[in-house]
């Protein structure tokens, strides 16, 4: 029985090993979940105050917003194990707001873009995640490692030189531990090793608690002392829109990166709206909102091996007792720990395949381009929305391109009824990219005086190539000739009713 018993735990699918009951049965596994929890919290805790810097406020704001996101996101989200806390790319944006008007309008702003995401997430925003092709992908996931690792690197520099040391120490911990045992989290050990010798040798160097004063209470319940007037709305509703749509972006794209890692998927409407409750939740708990984290995401799933949403609520839970409970303890942790943690995720999540010599040769240049591009913006302006904004902008000019060749034109002459007949038999997908040469197509002044345009094999997908149709019977119609447009299938026999003659500028 127990070799059955054995043989049967392997065989456990991915979605089983995401079930919170079967992993609530499972020691070994709730192990997992707990460890992974408070390897995140404890990185949580720099970050949260480093972004609440960037975002002027108080590191408390960073700091519960992260709680209240991650615990929150737990119950209502779409991607098991996903961590979502306070971010950069949140902190870059409300920034101005905060400069500008304050914390009250701040959380008003957190508020509105919480039900921005909610009407978004049920109106389907999340079936647009089909259109971001998978250069693009590459290269967000490739541009992120890249900002993880950079932002390491202040807390390399203008440091004591014992700083070196312990972040090499903290590497080879990292690194090397996962060969010899994974029963522990191998940056879990680092922190607690690093920590422990800090302590004890007496040692000078950058801590946590140098990144600010965590809190020593509770949050409470915050509501924003604003006037509720449309000079409020006008303020405040350009910020929540972009924190909506940045949020939205860098949370699908995490979860979709995390349903590749674990073979598996997720809800991502769910996720959507998901977010958006937990915003409204954190601005209502006067936090700086948030979204998915995929540094600490990363941590989790990879790092830890944590597939279930008891990781992100505890990694909340432990969030939150480190920083008010245990708060003197971990203002002692060395940032040279968290610095090799975070060095450990950023080489963890680029994507080196996509760069050896072989993939380079093998991948066609344009899918290079669009990686290289998605990188280069992203880490140009620190801004992951703007970087895939921009990748799937190439990504989609030069498929337009590529296909806008795909259309041929064929030109037969013929004796029908005594007279000859010019036949163009035309070949493809027509839309703004491929009509604008259609017109070039033709013998105008060649051809004789009746012309037959056959498009039973090409479709008809806008406004441009019936502009290019129109241009084409009126060009033939000024040089004395008849054309007679057959073989429409019936959508585009229905748009080109609709549209033709209303198009031009004489109309």
């Amino acid at each position: 029985m127990a070799t059955q018993t054995g043989a049967t735990t392997p065989a456990l699918t991915p979605e089983q090993l995401q079930s919170v009951r079967g992993t609530l049965r499972s020691p070994r596994r709730l192990k997992t979940e707990v460890l992974g929890g408070l390897v995140v919290a404890l990185a949580l805790i720099p970050e949260a105050i480093a972004f609440s810097i960037i975002a002027g406020v108080d590191p408390r704001i960073g700091l519960f917003a992260s709680f209240t996101m991650a615990v929150t996101i737990a119950f209502v989200g779409g991607r098991p194990a996903m961590i979502s806390a306070a971010t950069g790319a949140v902190a870059l944006v409300i920034a101005p707001l905060v400069k500008s008007h304050g914390l009250d309008y701040l959380v008003a702003a957190v508020i509105l873009a919480g039900i921005f995401q909610i009407i978004l997430g049920l109106s389907g925003v999340a079936k647009l995640m089909r259109f971001i092709p998978r250069s693009v992908m590459v290269g967000f996931v490739n541009a992120l490692a890249v900002l993880i690792f950079m932002s390491q690197v202040p807390e390399l520099i203008g440091v004591p030189w014992l700083v070196y040391p312990l972040t090499a120490a903290g590497l080879l911990i990292v690194f090397g531990l996962p060969r010899l045992t994974k029963a522990v989290p191998a940056p879990l050990v680092a922190i607690v090793v690093l920590t422990l010798v800090t302590v004890l040798a007496s040692v000078a160097v950058p801590t946590v608690g140098d990144k600010g004063a965590l809190p020593e209470s509770l949050p409470s319940l915050f509501v924003p002392n604003i006037p509720f007037t449309l000079e409020t709305l006008q303020v405040i509703f350009p910020f929540a829109l972009a924190m909506a749509f940045v949020g939205l972006l860098e949370s699908l794209m995490t979860a979709k990166l995390v349903d590749d890692i674990t073979d598996t998927r997720s809800h991502k409407t769910r996720e959507a709206w998901g977010q958006g409750v937990a915003n409204i939740v954190t601005g209502f708990f006067g936090g700086m909102g948030g979204c998915a984290m995929i540094g600490q995401t990363m941590i989790n799933v990879k790092a830890s091996g944590a597939r279930t949403r008891i990781s992100t609520f505890l990694a909340g839970v432990f969030l939150l007792i480190l920083v008010v409970a245990l708060g003197d303890i971990v203002s002692l942790i060395p940032m040279a720990a968290l610095v090799a943690v975070m060095i450990f995720v950023s080489v963890a999540t680029f994507d080196w395949h996509s760069i050896r010599p072989a993939t380079l040769k093998a991948m066609p240049k344009s899918e290079t381009l669009v990686m290289a591009a998605t990188v280069s913006v992203t880490v140009a302006t620190h801004n992951l929305a703007i970087g895939v904004g921009v990748g799937v902008l190439v990504a989609t000019v030069l498929f337009a391109r590529r296909v806008a060749h795909f259309v041929t034109v064929d030109r037969t002459l013929r004796e029908v009824d005594g007279g000859p007949v010019a036949t163009y038999t035309v070949d493809g997908e027509l839309f703004f990219a491929s009509s604008n040469d259609l017109y070039t197509q033709f013998e105008y002044a060649l051809d004789p005086d009746r012309v037959v345009i056959d498009m039973h094999a090409s479709h008809l997908w806008d406004a441009s190539t019936i502009a290019s149709l129109d241009a084409i019977t009126e060009k033939y119609r000024h040089h004395g000739k008849t054309v007679d447009v057959v073989g429409l299938n019936d959508a585009s026999l229905l748009m080109r009713g609709r549209l033709a003659g209303k198009l031009g500028s004489g109309d």
